[in-house]
């Protein structure tokens, strides 16, 4: 992953900034304190040439359900270069386990090359694959381009006011100036409230701009990008204790998926965040194993 890449991450402030005032706002008014917080927590692959030391021998073609059993989601960035046959969905869903959910990211053909424009027909197909992932159908993630300027603004309300409402959806916009223009920002976050959709919050090392803390339902949406450097771990450590804050205010979901430049060790990372779910918040996430062994 290129993306945000930098060659210098321990000499970086990677701190978490703090929340936008409105965060706040939105888990007061949608948040529910009576109800524990859902939370799953994944890697963005689990093909055996990502995530290596990962498998145990034997796991031969079995990885899905053996991944399955270690984490209870995954950011299905496959279905960023291609939509899959519903018989290829059907598939994974019943090698997954019982409780297991898809994150499907919304293909490239939408975002990248139609950029959302005249691709309904794509859409559809994108709807009707997904749906074959039934109850485990998590919320569905579009990334735009880095060019994808607020200047497309148009594009983006028409977008999201056609997408269908029982479908979750989460953006991602990587140019600045979604954030940096305060008016700018104030219409964005409003259409994606009155649509109920959540705000991608991006953090890699060298794009801290992406970082607006700004929730716009009870849920978030984290994808989080490791420098292979010691601060990746610290940078959890952070965002644990941003989380526990959000569990307190009354978040309903957490969506935390764990990435590295190079993966080399997305299951280490992730483990260590879950070990603090369990310990200080009370939950029984399953920890996972490397070869074997607890994390």
């Amino acid at each position: 992953m290129k993306f945000g890449r930098v060659d210098n991450p321990g000499e970086l402030d990677l701190s978490l900034p703090a929340d936008h005032a409105d965060t706040k706002l939105v888990l007061k008014r949608l948040g529910d304190k009576s109800e524990q917080t859902r939370i799953h927590v994944g890697c963005a692959k689990w093909n055996k040439a990502d995530l290596k030391n990962f498998y145990p021998k034997g796991t031969g073609n079995r990885e899905l359900e053996y991944y399955s059993t270690q984490f209870n989601a995954i950011e299905l960035n496959a279905f960023f270069y291609r939509i899959f046959p519903h018989t290829t969905v059907e598939k994974w869903y019943e090698r997954s386990s019982d409780d297991f959910v898809f994150y499907p990211k919304v293909p490239q053909l939408i975002s990248q090359f139609r950029r959302l424009k005249n691709c309904q027909a794509e859409v559809d197909d994108y709807l009707y694959s997904i749906s074959h992932f039934k109850e485990k159908l998590g919320m569905c993630f579009l990334q735009m381009h880095p060019n994808f300027k607020p200047d497309k603004m148009e594009d983006l309300v028409h977008f999201v006011e056609q997408w269908p409402k029982d479908v979750k959806l989460s953006v991602e916009l990587r140019d600045t100036d979604w954030y940096n223009d305060e008016a700018i920002a104030k219409d964005l976050y409003a259409l994606l409230e009155e649509n109920g959709m959540s705000n991608t919050i991006t953090d890699t090392a060298g794009r801290r701009d992406l970082i607006h803390m700004r929730l716009t339902t009870p849920s978030c949406f984290v994808r989080y990008t490791g420098a292979n450097h010691s601060s990746d771990y610290t940078r959890l450590d952070d965002w644990f204790e941003r989380l526990k804050k959000w569990v307190e205010m009354g978040i309903k979901d957490i969506h935390f998926f764990v990435h590295q430049n190079m993966e080399l060790e997305s299951p280490l990372l992730t483990a260590h965040l879950i070990k603090r779910l369990n310990n200080e918040l009370g939950y029984s996430l399953t920890i996972p194993q490397v070869q074997n062994r607890l994390l």
